[in-house]
């Protein structure tokens, strides 16, 4: 095994340990029925796919993007 394997091996393991973290980090268990920013309800096929969500997309969208701008 050389120092180019060695390194790739490195890489893929960290890959595998932030993959985990992340999929650790996201919402799970049992969604809300509303809105916890606007209080609409939250469509059943969002709440199915995105299991602990707490806001409908248009709120997600609006946090995730104040949360980028750093607001």
């Amino acid at each position: 095994m050389d120092d180019v394997d060695i390194a790739q091996e490195l890489r893929e393991a960290e890959l595998r340990h932030l993959l985990a973290a992340r999929a650790y980090a996201l919402p799970h268990g049992e969604s809300a029925e509303e809105c916890d920013d606007c209080g609409e309800p939250i469509p059943e096929a969002r709440r199915q796919a995105a299991p602990g969500c707490t806001r409908c997309v248009f709120c997600q969208q609006r946090f995730e993007r104040r949360m980028r701008e750093g607001r």
